[in-house]
């Protein structure tokens, strides 16, 4: 290894923010870690990659620049999909990070939200930041074939790219198979490929500290504070907005779930936890909610936090399994984790 007369290895990081968000949900929902990326870990792990790759001391590898890049909801639309929480707890890690953010409006096409030109500005930044404050690596957090140029680019102007890249696939609540893969040409042109899904299984295994701390260890913030209004002690029926409930999960899956509530199951998501973890749920254990009402004018269950199961009288479990029983199992599309 080099000594501590090397040049010091300068670092700028790039992050595609809706790829990254998709990688964090992943670990979250559906790895068997079930936690979020930790940002604070992932950047010491890049540094001691960096100084691995560079063949320097990792006292010499040291992050100049991070830049986030993201489309994004505009306020009401953020409120109305119950994202507004999310989004600015997003920005609170971002900030105490010291990322640079940039956000470009998500644009309506053909009536579904989609992102444009966010890899074009985040190649143009990159391509800047990488000449004027003469970044020797570039860590690119990104799969998509539309940074090929960038990597070219870079490679012109004498700056390395390492490229972090997962690859992965799951079957999300519809049934519907998912892939996330990083684009070939991405891999190809890349000075430091890191295949960083190898790498976590690989060091989780092996109860690496590193790899470790790329995980968050504390739970989520609960989106909604929590509340101490009457509470009910048995299974109840949805009211009007606001009613507090009381009933069991139907059904989870990643992220999303069902309340036993006739006429309709009703719908909740990680967001709407008031209390917990989502990931600690199983279906059938009860649950206390609140009664509201999503961008769709749906009833759908806020603030949901797990309770003890109640007493239920005797001679009432008949009763019970008339109002939740198999009438009721295929009312979960009435909700859709579309809202999110």
């Amino acid at each position: 290894m080099n000594q501590m007369n090397s040049p010091l290895i300068r670092i700028g990081i790039f992050y595609d923010g809706n790829y990254f968000l998709k990688i964090s949900d992943y670990y979250y929902f559906q790895h068997d870690r079930k936690a979020r990326i930790s940002l604070e870990g992932l950047h010491e792990f890049i540094r001691h990659q960096v100084a691995e790759e560079e063949d320097v001391d990792v006292r010499l590898s040291q992050i100049i620049d991070s830049h986030f890049f993201r489309g994004r909801l505009s306020a009401t639309e953020a409120r109305d999909k119950d994202r507004l929480f999310h989004d600015r707890l997003l920005d609170d890690i971002l900030m105490n990070m010291g990322i640079a953010t940039h956000y470009m409006p998500l644009k309506t096409r053909d009536g579904r939200l989609q992102e444009k030109g966010i890899d074009v500005w985040l190649s143009l930044e990159a391509l800047e930041l990488s000449i004027h404050k003469s970044l020797d690596v570039v860590v690119l957090i990104a799969g998509d074939s539309d940074y090929a140029p960038l990597i070219k680019k870079l490679n012109t102007v004498g700056t390395r790219v390492m490229l972090l890249n997962w690859d992965f696939k799951y079957t999300d609540f519809k049934g519907e198979n998912r892939v996330t893969r990083a684009s070939q040409q991405l891999l190809d042109q890349a000075t430091y490929p890191v295949q960083m899904h190898e790498i976590i299984d690989q060091g989780l295994t092996d109860g690496d500290d590193l790899i470790e701390s790329l995980f968050v260890n504390t739970p989520e913030p609960a989106a909604f504070p929590s509340t101490k209004p009457v509470r009910p002690t048995g299974p109840t029926a949805a009211g009007p907005v606001g009613t507090i409930g009381m009933s069991t999960i139907k059904n989870l899956k990643n992220g999303f779930g069902f309340v036993v509530m006739p006429p309709n199951n009703l719908f909740f998501s990680y967001a709407d936890m008031s209390e917990g973890d989502f990931n600690e749920l199983q279906e059938g254990d009860w649950v206390e909610f609140t009664v509201g009402r999503n961008h769709r004018d749906e009833d759908c269950a806020r603030n949901v936090r797990k309770v003890d199961a109640p007493e239920i009288p005797d001679g009432a479990e008949d009763d019970d399994d008339d109002n939740y029983g198999d009438e009721h199992e295929e009312h979960e599309s009435a909700s859709s984790p579309e809202r999110l």
